[in-house]
């Protein structure tokens, strides 16, 4: 459906779109805007989705192994059961995120936003939270993190 390299897919506006199932997999999406569109159970392993928007996306089971997600927006977007093995998603915006049951083993979250996140049942193996944002972020075991909440947004 889109070549692995090609500049035709940059800045693609998919949002809305159906993609359910859909073969993406090394495809070339930086930039895209997915916002509210439907990529459950699509295959996006190893695709560059850098800076793309995938805010209010369900990416539900969607196969995201060693996907580049740096930059990218995906706020409140469905997660759950999806894999993300090894993927990169260094300052991505994951607030509101449903992550729950979600395969992040060895995915890097250096610096990304996990402020509300829902993160019940993920796992996390290998994975470094120093650096990511930990506000009302519920972690795999149900506790609820604020270690990165200022004084007004824990009232």
């Amino acid at each position: 459906m889109f070549a692995k390299s090609s500049s035709q897919t940059r800045h693609l506006d998919l949002k809305g779109a159906d993609l359910i199932c859909a073969s993406l997999s090394g495809a070339n999406l930086s930039n895209a805007n997915f916002k509210g569109a439907d990529l459950s159970g699509a295959n996006l392993n190893a695709a560059n989705l850098s800076a793309a928007e995938l805010t209010n996306t369900s990416l539900m089971e969607t196969r995201l192994t060693q996907a580049n997600l740096n930059n990218a927006s995906l706020c409140n977007a469905n997660l759950r059961f999806a894999d993300l093995r090894n993927a990169n998603l260094s300052h991505a915006d994951l607030s509101k995120a449903h992550l729950c049951h979600t395969n992040l083993k060895g995915a890097n979250l250096q610096n990304a936003n996990l402020t509300g996140a829902f993160l019940r049942g993920a796992n996390l193996e290998g994975v470094d939270l120093s650096t990511v944002c930990l506000c009302k972020t519920v972690m795999p075991d149900g506790q609820i993190e604020n270690r990165d909440c200022t004084e007004i947004e824990t009232l």
